[in-house]
């Protein structure tokens, strides 16, 4: 049926009239008839079957208060009011009016009484399910909506005939008007009653729980989905995302609707009180499908895996990754009809003679095409992002599996910082390039239909504009090519400095001892100089093609209508604005398509990074241990001709040979570098075994280990001791005591849940070795390593671990000690003597130790039973939770204006107005483009139709008039590309002068914090600022910030060219203007929480990640990898689910700002549509109206984004912000500037005097030292003996002020040590300290940092401290030390050779002899009198034979000095505490 079958319709019985119109020219309204039939019984109809679908539907149950169910019973009345309205009103006219009705009304009422009452059904199903609120699903809110608005359309019309001259009696009697203002009535009735939304009722709400719970159950930690009722949950509680929602819920994005509630109401404080991940979200689902399609066919034997990133993507992505293409292709489609229907509409108007009804529908044709790509737009963008979750969390799963496969050896080679990044910049780079992917074909396709569609426009007159962007695609090639290449030498360098940040950090209280804060500063920013060049060279680049995207449209439009003009052809305004549609078309693809290009390079150097580290060899442990052969051989562990081999290093453990049979107790010894850890390191896997055989028949069940560095989580004493294992209190104290830890929780603050710092910083070195002891035990294993673990405790406590410990409980196990203390073997089974990574000689004790028989004669070993009765009183337990595990600070509310002031002042107070100038100038100059293309058309259009020169400035021919116009729109485009390369470049700049301000005020005020700070601040949360946060500052921030000022002025332009053309616009802007400000207020609060929460829920992942590469021997021995993946899980759902709230609520926003925009495209065609009508319509000015308000959408939405954007990113300069601002304990410095200047010579004599001092670490802690006091004299030596956690090490950390004292003064020769600058200070004091602290660099830079010795002073104080071949062995001074170049005890002879070569007055050691044997202690302490004669030296020892020639001792206890005195005085009184400690020591 075409259009003239329906207008030659009867439709004189139909409607009374003779033919069917929209509009009425008598009362210059919407006709009543096309009211009836095309609007409202549509509205009617789709009101009933909608109503009808709810009736049925069961998906959600409430049981509602009493209020609410008043509230229904009314809008229950008022249905049934408004269902007999249309009957009362048929019945009334026919009675009183005969025949004056026709079919059309008889219609409406029967479908408006029978809509009601289906609608009525509706309500009765309300009452008891559908929604928790009394409105309903939105869908009905909106049809209601609708069809309100045509009542009230209906009563003006009512209202326009009787006050025109009604045309019928019927009307003259006013009964249908009085019935019109019955239903609005009722109707607004029905209104009031939606306004209670019901939602703070005290009602119950459940969901029926499908089979699909109980999967996501038992695969996800974080549960995606709950399998119990609600009424046992948060009534906050969210649910699953999308969970029981219908179609056009998930359409219109209403699920999103609670989270946009809850978040507006600051409710969101963490990852709990978000969407939870469907079951295709959770990371265990992700895992293994990715884990299968890397490895689809398993190769036996090998362990080297060939691995295609890409394809095994393909297989696990494709078909969800490709579908959402065609939402794509649906939304450009329904974008180029945008310009086709504007270019008909526009000729519509200027052609008087086309039906009007055409005009009508090319409006129509305007809002569904907008309409549709709204949906599409918002759509794709979500699946899109859903898709890129799916693949970073499979991703970011299958590195953790893979780091948590390679052995120590094979990782040593890939830097923590690297590593980090693989998890952060190259999981965000491929993330973002899946959006890229469909760009980089939706991009061309956009271009050549655009391109064709200017052809039917302008004919060959475009390819100009063709040619000019042909030849910018080499350009833009060349610049992504080389986007590329500086993108990969710029990760080079970020990957070198964050790992050496990693480094510093874990070594800053060493940093701090030897004052190489500044060295290491000039270390970080020498690196950071070479990544911003490498970034700006990116930064200029992108200027560059900044330049050409901005005034590629331009130039095009230029060299199309010149060539058009001048062709011969006539500008008409259906042409120019249509044209001009197009070429706004062409500025989103030619603007994103570079960044297309360069966003996949990116991509692509990611996914080559990331495939590199899947294809290095794994450790199979199945390939590396070999079959135990039990035939007369009744070990459990052995080792057969081995030849092992440590990498880089050229160590290597050769010809080994060693059987350990069940519950044997075998002491492992050998002098510093014999290879005493290796061999455990044979024994765990974690060597390259080139030759030999290992057998463990229980290798599955893994070791209990315990490494010569002890390795602690961050958490509670007690989680660190239980290591996953489950609470059983008889057990836990019995470890507790065989550990000797009870007496230490009395004096720590929580007890066993006193907070423990990354690697433990916050405890002493016995501690931290006693409670890795206790987790080994706790674990109960077969096998025990147990690597010099007697080393950093006191004698007493040493002798009661080996008799109740290792001796006690574990005396059935197999236990394996490495050990420099010989006299701790006499009652092993097996001795292992090593030299130079060879066996030298093994076999029973009384064989092998040559002090065995004094040994004997002086140890008495307690075997108390395995589980005694601990008192009652010491198993207390407390919950109270320390402060250093309190949460990252997380700031809420709305983003303080300093946060902004703190970037805008790194750009420069001066640079930032003219950059904002530079763009204002830019887009003024871009809408005069136009503007004087819409005068050029109506003038010229008007000069030629009239002959007349009279209405002209200028009287020329119509040549001349060509000239002219085309002379000023060149001037003015010229302009515009002055302003946007000023602009371009000025953005650039500005962006890498804020990151390089930025960068170095952070840098400083970490490197002069105090060490409370790194004490109660995780490593993770620091790396977070320096990694994730600077790239944001560096990169991201000012791109999105350029977006967002481009979006602004561009809206700004928009508005004002609409309003210009059209000014009638203003009645449908001016109502949209409070629903748009009140869309963005609720998205940005909601926006802003969701983005701290993703940083917030960043950190831990970071955090956990790094502690596993630390322990990654620990963790594979104790065969807790499956725990520690489930807990890489947990943190990174937890993430996941703030990224897909995050994108969830970006997306339902998006759609609502394009339903602005269509409702603003729609008014503008309607208004259009009414300016014809009444003939004044201009076709120039409506053509420049409608060709803007076609990119209004884009523009709304585009704000409203790149602010929000903006927001988000501005996070990280928050979060940056709040280590500058100092809010964090510690973060206000340390004190740098002297009161008192020092003597030249300062210390001459060495005097260390303390004097009722009372020193803490942080101010809620107990005393560490309680009124101390005490004087040394000119270069004595001074030995501080105690047991553990009596204040040895805090008199240290007093005198080097790691912390103020509280009361007293600490002098050195009477110069108050708090009147000094702290560099001044350390820097005339040398330690050698407990934790050796050795960096990635050459021996010759970690012995002399600053380059001022000569190498013969190095070798001399190598040879002093027995150091000289191991270097020589290394390769020379040269050599770079990494981690596992030296062994522990060799680490600590470089950093005695360290102090040796500082040769200062007052010598600090802190246990420096703890990890040697004893042959290597008596060369040292040879060494330590003879280079430190002219040095007062303070030592602290648990070995008292070392100290026993010593000046004085002082004994500390419980923080108190006991005693001080010369060693002898106090041995000969046998009730001192020396003596004691000296009895001890020598049993």
């Amino acid at each position: 049926m075409d259009i003239s079958d329906f207008t030659n319709w009867n439709w004189n019985d139909f409607c009374g009239k003779k033919s069917f119109q929209i509009w009425n020219y008598q009362y210059k309204d919407v006709d009543i008839c096309f009211q009836y039939l095309c609007l409202q019984i549509p509205v009617l109809a789709i009101i009933a079957t909608i109503s009808a679908y709810y009736s049925g539907l069961l998906n959600y149950h409430v049981r509602r208060c009493k209020r609410d169910k008043w509230i229904l019973r009314i809008r229950y009345l008022i249905t049934l009011i408004l269902a007999a309205i249309p009957v009362i009103r048929t019945y009334t006219e026919v009675t009183l009016y005969p025949n004056s009705l026709h079919s059309v009304d008889y219609l409406l009422s029967a479908i408006q009484c029978f809509a009601w009452l289906i609608h009525f059904s509706y309500l009765m199903s309300l009452s008891t399910h559908l929604s928790p609120s009394l409105r309903g699903p939105v869908v009905m809110g909106v049809l209601w909506s609708l069809n309100y608005i045509l009542c009230w359309m209906n009563l003006h019309s009512n209202y326009l005939i009787i006050h025109q001259g009604p045309n019928s009696l019927l009307y003259s009697s006013r009964i249908p008007y009085i019935f019109s203002i019955m239903q609005i009535s009722t109707q607004t009735l029905y209104l009031i009653t939606l306004i209670p939304s019901g939602q703070h009722s005290p009602a119950l709400r459940f969901r029926p729980i499908g089979a699909a719970t109980q999967i996501a159950g038992e695969h996800s930690p974080l549960f995606g989905i709950f399998s119990r009722f609600r009424e046992d949950l948060d009534p906050n509680y969210l649910g699953v995302a999308q969970d029981g929602w219908g179609c056009l819920g998930k359409l219109f994005f209403c699920w999103v609707n609670p989270l946009m509630k809850k978040g507006s109401a600051c409710k969101l404080q963490s990852a709990e009180e978000i969407f939870d991940l469907p079951l295709s979200l959770t990371t265990s689902y992700l895992s293994m499908k990715l884990v299968a399609a890397l490895n689809p066919f398993p190769s036996v034997g090998s362990s080297t895996p060939q691995v295609s990133l890409i394809r095994a993507l393909h297989t696990c992505f494709w078909k969800e990754f490709y579908g959402i293409g065609l939402l794509k292709l649906l939304g450009d489609i329904s974008g180029f009809c945008g310009p086709l229907l504007l270019h008909g509409l526009v000729s519509f108007i200027e052609n008087k003679d086309e039906p009007v009804h055409h005009g009508y529908l090319y409006a129509l044709g305007l809002c569904i095409a907008s309409l549709i790509g709204a949906f599409c737009s918002s759509h794709f963008n979500y699946q899109m992002s859903v898709v890129g979750l799916k693949i970073r969390g499979a991703l970011i799963s299958v590195v953790y599996r893979k780091t948590l496969s390679l052995s120590t050896l094979t990782l040593s080679h890939l830097s923590t910082g690297e590593v980090v990044n693989y998890m952060s910049t190259d999981m965000d780079r491929i993330v973002n390039s899946c959006a890229s992917f469909h760009a980089f074909w939706s991009i061309p396709f956009q271009l050549v239909v655009t391109l064709y569609l200017l052809y039917q426009q302008v004919q060959l007159s475009f390819l100009t504009g063709v040619a000019f962007t042909i030849l910018l695609i080499p350009v833009n090639k060349y610049i992504a090519t080389q986007i590329g290449k500086l993108s990969t030498q710029m990760m080079i360098h970020k990957d070198e400095r964050i790992m050496l940040m990693s480094e510093i950090l874990r070594g800053i209280r060493a940093i701090k001892f030897y004052v190489w804060e500044d060295l290491f500063i000039s270390k970080i920013m020498g690196i950071r100089k070479k990544e911003l060049k490498y970034l700006g060279g990116r930064k200029y680049l992108d200027a560059v093609c900044v330049y050409f995207w901005a005034t590629t449209p331009v130039l095009i439009s230029i060299f199309t209508f010149i060539t058009y003009a001048y062709t011969g052809n006539k500008l008409t305004a259906p042409v120019v604005f249509t044209s001009i549609a197009l070429l706004n078309m062409l500025i989103a693809p030619l603007n994103a398509f570079p960044w297309v290009l360069n966003g996949l390079t990116e991509a692509w150097v990611s996914i080559k990074r990331i495939e590199k580290l899947l294809q290095l060899p794994d450790l199979v442990l199945h390939d590396y241990y070999d079959q135990l052969n039990n035939e007369g051989n009744k070990g459990i562990l052995s080792i057969r001709d081995g030849y092992f081999h440590w990498g880089e290093t050229n160590f290597s453990l050769d010809s080994i040979n060693i059987n350990i049979s069940k519950g044997q107790f075998v002491g492992i010894i050998g002098p510093v570098g014999s290879g005493k850890s290796s061999i455990l390191s044979a024994f765990l896997a974690e060597l390259d075994k080139m030759s030999g055989f290992v057998s463990f028949a229980d290798y599955e069940q893994g070791f209990a280990y315990v490494s010569q560095i002890p390795w602690l989580q961050r958490g509670t004493l007690q989680e660190n001791i239980l290591f996953g294992e489950p609470f059983v209190s008889q057990k836990y104290w019995a470890v507790m005591d065989a550990c000797a830890l009870l007496p230490d929780l009395d004096v720590l603050p929580g007890r066993d849940n006193t907070g423990i710092g990354d690697s433990g910083s916050t405890l002493s070195g016995g501690q931290k070795a006693r409670i890795a002891l206790a987790r080994a035990v706790y674990q109960d294993k077969s096998i025990y390593l147990l690597d010099d673990i007697l080393s950093a405790v006191d004698p007493h406590v040493a002798r009661h671990i080996l008799s109740h410990c290792i001796c006690g409980l574990l005396k059935t196990k197999t236990r394996i000690l490495c050990t420099h203390q010989t006299k701790y073997l006499v009652n092993a089974d097996h001795v292992i003597v090593l030299n130079s990574g060879g066996i030298v000689r093994q076999g029973p004790p009384a064989e092998v130790l040559p002090d065995y028989v004094e040994h004997v004669t002086n140890m008495e070993l307690e075997t108390d039973g395995p589980f005694d009765t601990v008192k009652e009183s010491k198993m207390v337990r407390t919950v109270s939770k320390d402060s250093i595990l309190n949460e990252e600070e997380r700031a809420t509310g709305s983003l303080e204006f300093e946060v902004y002031g703190t970037y805008f002042l790194a750009i420069g107070i001066c640079l930032w107005p003219i950059i904002l100038a530079s763009m204002i100038l830019m887009q003024g100059s871009r809408n005069a483009v136009d503007w004087w293309l819409s005068y050029w058309v109506t003038n010229f259009n008007s000069s030629t139709g009239n002959h007349s020169h009279e209405e002209f400035l200028i009287e020329v021919d119509s040549n001349n008039e060509t000239k002219y116009f085309i002379i000023i729109y060149a001037i003015i485009a010229g302009f515009n590309t002055i302003f946007t390369l000023l602009r371009a470049f000025l953005f650039a700049y500005g962006g890498l002068t804020a990151a390089k301000k930025m960068h170095k005020k952070l840098l400083n005020k970490i490197m002069t914090a105090k060490m409370i700070f790194f004490d109660t601040c995780s490593v993770g949360r620091i790396l977070n600022r320096f990694s994730s946060d600077m790239y944001t500052v560096d990169d991201s921030l000012p791109f999105i910030l350029n977006i967002l000022l481009a979006q602004f002025f561009g809206l700004v332009g928009t508005i004002a060219m609409t309003v210009y053309g059209l000014p009638w616009i203003c009645v449908v802007l001016t109502p949209l203007v409070p629903l748009y400000h009140n869309l963005q207020q609720h998205y940005r609060l909601t926006s802003r929480e969701l983005k701290r929460l993703m940083s917030v829920t960043l950190s831990p992942l970071y955090g956990h990640f790094s502690e596993t590469l630390q322990g990654l021997a620990t963790i594979r021995a104790f065969g807790a990898t499956s725990r520690f993946r489930r807990d890489n899980a947990y943190w990174l759902e937890a993430n996941q689910k703030a990224q897909l709230s995050s994108s969830a609520a970006a997306q339902w926003l998006s759609l609502r700002l394009q339903l602005i925009g269509v409702a603003m495209i729609t008014g503008v065609g309607m208004l259009a549509m009414i300016q014809h009508n009444l003939d004044f319509a201009q076709p120039g000015l409506i053509g420049l109206a409608i060709s803007y308000a076609l990119t209004l959408t884009g523009s709304l939405g585009g704000v409203v984004n790149a602010f929000v954007e903006t927001e988000r990113e501005m996070v990280s300069v928050e979060r940056v912000r709040q280590y500058l601002k100092e809010k964090h304990d510690g973060l206000e410095g340390e004190q740098c500037i002297s009161f008192v200047n020092p003597p030249f010579s300062w210390p001459s004599r060495g005097v260390v005097s303390f004097s009722n001092v009372f020193f803490r670490y942080r101010d809620h802690l107990p005393y560490s030292l309680r009124d101390v006091s005490f004087s040394t004299r000119p270069s004595e030596r001074v030995a501080i003996v105690g047991r553990t956690g009596a204040g040895k090490s805090s008199i240290i950390s007093a005198l080097f002020r790691l912390a103020e004292i509280g009361e007293g003064t600490v002098t050195i020769d009477s110069v108050n040590t708090k009147l000094i600058a702290l560099p001044d200070l350390r820097s005339r004091l040398s330690i050698i300290p407990q934790d050796p602290f050795i960096f990635e660099g050459t021996v010759k830079c970690n012995l002399d940092p600053h380059g001022k010795l000569t190498d013969g002073e190095l070798w001399s104080a190598l040879s002093k401290t027995q150091l000289a071949h191991t270097i020589r062995t290394l390769g020379g001074l040269e050599t770079i030390l990494k981690k596992g170049s030296l062994s522990v005890g060799q680490s600590q002879l470089l950093a005695l050779t360290r102090a040796i070569l500082q040769n200062n007055k007052v010598v600090c050691i802190d246990e420096a002899t703890a990890n040697v044997d004893d042959e290597t202690d008596r060369l040292i302490q040879q060494t330590i009198r003879a280079s430190f004669r002219q040095s007062t030296i303070i030592t602290i020892a648990h070995r008292v034979r070392t100290i026993i020639d010593y000046d004085r001792v002082l004994v500390m206890g419980e923080g108190r000095v006991l005693e001080f005195d010369t060693p002898q005085n106090l041995l000969r009184n046998s009730s001192s505490y020396f003596y004691q400690l000296a009895n001890e020591s020598y049993q």
